[in-house]
């Protein structure tokens, strides 16, 4: 099955917005993996407009099932990430006043800049995953450089899927298989949603986790955290016979 890892950004965002500490982000935590999700994320920014690097560090010792972090490779942010070590850091190539990430990593251009930070990481310990595209080339290059994943960025995926195209999820099935078959992990995320999660899931192979934030933070307001966790995880649970 595949891993469901919850990205709570948004519960800072309204925390955030009041001042305070309700919503309080580290017991929504606690209580979404009590629900069943397989993962929390974050993606910490300069700026601290939703999750706070005192959030980051507030969650490790009660994130118990796995911690993803997601972010640009600052200095700032590599000495976070190596302080909390989380099980799994997700680069992603936004520069500090990205409202949301919106782009794979140009993997070719940035090569050395790359396999320098995945060293310092595999060396803490920790797991590796870079935001790319399905451009093929990018992630045979993501492979060169020492990446154990990639997170399939997915917001075209969800764009052809709204605007019935049949065969939206055909691109991302094909880079799901050769990064396997180049020995990288394969996770996704970005616009997944309870309407073309279960089509994305049975489509693409190889997948090992989802991270899911806006969406399924903005469903539990009128369905309730648990059940709207539960829900994506049902998107998720396919059939032998449809699974990959």
């Amino acid at each position: 099955m595949t891993r469901l890892s919850v990205n709570v950004n948004k519960i800072a965002t309204l925390r955030n917005a009041r001042g305070g500490n309700t919503p309080n982000v580290v017991q929504a935590a606690i209580r979404i993996q009590s629900f069943g999700a397989q993962g929390i994320t974050v993606h910490p920014r300069p700026d601290e407009r939703h999750i706070t690097r005192a959030d980051v560090r507030a969650l490790r010792s009660v994130v118990t099932t796995e911690f993803n972090i997601e972010g640009y490779p600052s200095k700032a942010f590599i000495e976070l990430v190596c302080a909390v070590l989380p099980e799994q850091v997700t680069l992603v190539p936004d520069p500090p006043d990205a409202l949301t990430s919106n782009a794979g990593w140009d993997v070719v251009s940035h090569q050395s800049k790359l396999k320098e930070v995945l060293t310092t990481f595999r060396d803490h310990g920790i797991r590796t995953s870079l935001f790319a595209s399905t451009d093929l080339n990018q992630i045979e290059a993501a492979s060169t450089v020492g990446a154990d994943r990639i997170e399939l960025y997915t917001e075209p995926y969800a764009l052809n899927f709204q605007n019935g195209i049949p065969d939206a999820a055909l691109p991302f099935a094909r880079a799901a298989t050769l990064a396997h078959g180049l020995g990288m992990g394969v996770n996704a995320g970005h616009d997944l949603n309870l309407s073309n999660l279960r089509h994305f899931a049975e489509n693409v192979p190889y997948l090992e986790e989802v991270s899911i934030g806006h969406a399924l933070i903005s469903e539990a307001l009128y369905l309730g955290l648990e059940k709207t966790v539960a829900s994506y995880l049902e998107c998720l649970t396919l059939d032998a016979k449809q699974a990959p």
